[in-house]
Formats: C-alpha cells, structure tokens, sequence
C-alpha cells in the first residue's frame, strides 16, 4: 500500500515538473509594451480618471440578485406542492412570500427604488 501511495506521489511530481518545463520552453519571450499594460475595460490606463459607479448601481444590482434568489426559491415550491401536505405548502409559500413583500417594501421605503437619482 505504501509503495502505492509513494509511486502515485513520484509520478504526480514527475507531470507536474514536465508541465513547468514545457510551459518554460513553449513561451514568447519578448515581452511587448502594449501586451505587459493593464487593460481597463476598454479605457486608456495612462488618462485621467473616470467617474466612480454611483452607490445607485451596486443597490440595483443587490436588489436583483436578492429577488432572482427568492425567485429561484419560489419556483421549486409549485412543484413540491404535490408531494407534501396542504398546510404546511401554504404556510411556507406564505412566509415566503411575505418576506419578499417585506424586502420590497424596506427597499421602497428607504428610497432605493427612485431610478431618476
């Protein structure tokens, strides 16, 4: 078993110094201006500064992935309803619900909804 374990761990070295060595040989080396500089979605690193995203922005997204996850809660729900008791269904379809109706309404009521600002 030993002798096992220690041939797996030769051969797993073995590849992994193969691998090194040919990454080494295969690449470029000149090494070009344009190539080494870092690329900013499009934008020139070396001008001046642009805007930052407004806090708006990150909120929206928040909101999104917070109600595509409920969403994705919701669904699974409907189909589960054939399969356990009416009850209990219901009475977590409704806690779901009501917590999505609660995140709406705490979004709304703290103004992260106002798309004009």
């Amino acid at each position: 078993m030993m002798n096992i374990m220690m041939s797996c761990l030769m051969i797993s070295f073995t590849l992994m110094i193969m691998s090194l060595m040919i990454t080494l040989m295969v690449k470029k080396k000149k090494m070009m201006m344009q190539k080494s500089s870092p690329f900013e979605c499009g934008f020139n690193p070396l001008s001046s500064k642009r805007l930052p995203f407004s806090m708006h922005f990150f909120l929206i997204g928040i909101i999104f992935l917070i109600f595509d996850i409920e969403i994705i809660i919701v669904m699974p729900s409907i189909m589960m309803m054939k399969f356990t008791s009416t009850f209990f269904w219901m009475m977590t379809s409704i806690m779901i619900i009501m917590l999505i109706i609660l995140g709406l309404y705490h979004e709304w009521t703290n103004g992260m909804l106002k798309w004009t600002n």
